[in-house]
This record gives structure tokens, sequence and C-alpha cells, in this order.
């Protein structure tokens, strides 16, 4: 479940709410002085993988289902994953071409007018 960091301004306090993606807010009580506090997104950016993690329940598309699954794997397997699907793009092709027809050269970009 994700955890979400308050600051209250009239206590100078910073806590940590843990609740649902759709019970979230952006101003809650404090539970020290019941007075009005913002969330502080600098501190949750520090964590941000705690912070934004969804629970099976709250996976609704293939991209969070991917999110999720790619968080799971290790730096290596994420690298040679990336490798693996960039490859054909840095070696040109062997396969011969019928008569009459020529490679383009690659460009490394376009530019539209």
């Amino acid at each position: 479940m994700p955890t979400y960091t308050y600051h209250c301004p009239k206590c100078d306090e910073a806590f940590e709410i843990f609740s649902t993606i759709a019970e979230y807010k952006d101003t809650t009580k404090c539970p020290e002085c019941k007075a009005k506090s913002a969330r502080m997104y600098r501190e949750d950016l520090s964590t941000l993988n705690g912070s934004v993690r969804k629970a099976d329940s709250e996976l609704k598309t293939l991209g969070d289902l991917a999110m999720r699954n790619t968080e799971r794997f290790s730096d290596d397997h994420k690298a040679h994953l990336h490798a693996k699907h960039t490859a054909y793009l840095e070696k040109p092709s062997d396969k011969p071409l019928p008569k009459g027809m020529t490679r383009m050269k690659k460009t490394k970009g376009i530019k539209w007018t």
C-alpha cells in the first residue's frame, strides 16, 4: 500500500499515512493538532517506488502490469532486455536485396519543414 508524507504547518511536524490510491487526498488532518496538513511531494519523490506502487487489485491497464513486473527485474536483467530489443538497430542486415534495390543510409534524424 502506498505511503504518503504530509507536513503540518501549525505544529511543524511531518507524518506518513498509508492508504490505497483510491482513498488518496491532497490534504488531511494532522494526528497531533488536527490542523489541515498538505502533502510533501519532495519527500515522497525520494522514495518514489514505495509511494506509487499499486496493489494487485488496483492494476487496471496493461501498462500498470508491465510497470509492476519491470520493477521486479534486476538491473542486469533490464540491461539484457534492453540490449536484446535494440540489437537490430545497431547492425545492418546481411540478407541480400532483390535486383535493382539498394539500402538507404541510416540518418540521425529527420527534419520536417
